[in-house]
């Protein structure tokens, strides 16, 4: 089936929105000249670009379709800003944030975040979407994968096999990396084991949080002007990108989250659902939580 070709200045102008609102700027700036740049900075640049676009979307006619697109970018932007620099220092907040608890900080840092993914949620009620049109629902679970050749994907494979099959195996990787990393005595991983209600909740929130913020929701928003394709892949750059200062470090991180951002994209254009991004998310964050459960309690510990 032939999938219509985007128009090229709407294209062209979400490319450079969500590139220059990514953490693209913020690491030239670091890594190549040297600029330290604050979550101030970084949001006045952000909402620079994102402002000139609705401006010009609002006097030119192709970039009319940008506009939830653009509009959810200022929640976005906004929200994390307001969060993560003036919610975070009250009391509350602040106080659990600093507690040296695994329990206690890693909770508090997660509902932070799920206050902006509730906020997006809003938003895109707002714009009168029902939660299937921004992929809020299960989904078809057992759907069928599109073929992808470079992965081995053959026609006629389905979610419920290939999701399955992809949870172990992204999951397995994460664990090898992470032991690689950490090696973390058997002592050490038994002391953890009080920590594993916080770790699956955590878990479980901040695969939610992520999924809906970064990936559900501007798909839901880019589709129609730009095509699900496209829509793919920008989420999966910003989203990537976003994982630059992340683990692992680097360009190595931006490649892996990338990927993983467009595989669990996909999942969701597919399925029309976020059960199995959500839940192939929340493996690998069981045991990202896990390891850092255990570096709280290990003396210099991460």
């Amino acid at each position: 089936m032939n999938t219509p070709q985007p128009a090229k200045t709407p294209l062209l102008i979400a490319w450079i929105v969500v590139l220059l609102t990514s953490t693209l700027p913020k690491v030239i700036l670091q890594e190549v000249f040297g600029q330290t740049i604050s979550m101030d900075m970084q949001a006045v640049m952000s909402l620079s670009v994102i402002f000139i676009a609705l401006l010009a979307s609002l006097v030119w006619q192709p970039l009319r379709g940008l506009r939830p697109f653009l509009i959810l970018f200022v929640v976005l932007v906004t929200s994390q800003w307001l969060v993560f620099t003036r919610i975070d220092k009250l009391p509350f907040f602040r106080d659990r944030l600093q507690n040296p608890s695994f329990g206690v900080y890693i909770l508090a840092e997660m509902s932070l975040n799920l206050i902006v993914t509730l906020l997006m949620i809003g938003t895109l009620l707002l714009m009168r979407k029902k939660p299937a049109d921004f992929y809020l629902a299960r989904g078809d679970i057992a759907a069928p994968v599109e073929p992808v050749r470079w992965m081995g994907v053959k026609q006629g494979e389905r979610w419920n096999k290939f999701g399955a099959l992809m949870t172990v195996l992204i999951s397995l990787g994460t664990l090898a990396f992470l032991i690689l990393a950490g090696c973390p005595s058997p002592d050490i991983v038994i002391l953890v084991l009080p920590f594993l209600p916080a770790v699956l909740l955590a878990a479980a929130l901040n695969a939610f949080n992520e999924e809906v913020t970064y990936k559900a929701s501007f798909l839901s928003v880019l589709e129609s002007p730009v095509g699900p394709r496209q829509a793919l892949y920008m989420v999966a750059a910003y989203f990537g990108i976003g994982h630059y200062y992340g683990v692992p470090y680097g360009i190595i991180g931006v490649l892996l989250a990338g990927f993983l951002g467009w595989f669990l994209a996909k999942s969701m254009q597919e399925t029309r659902g976020l059960f199995w991004a959500w839940f192939i998310h929340f493996w690998q964050d069981v045991w990202i939580f896990s390891f850092m459960a255990i570096g709280s309690i290990v003396p210099g510990g991460g």
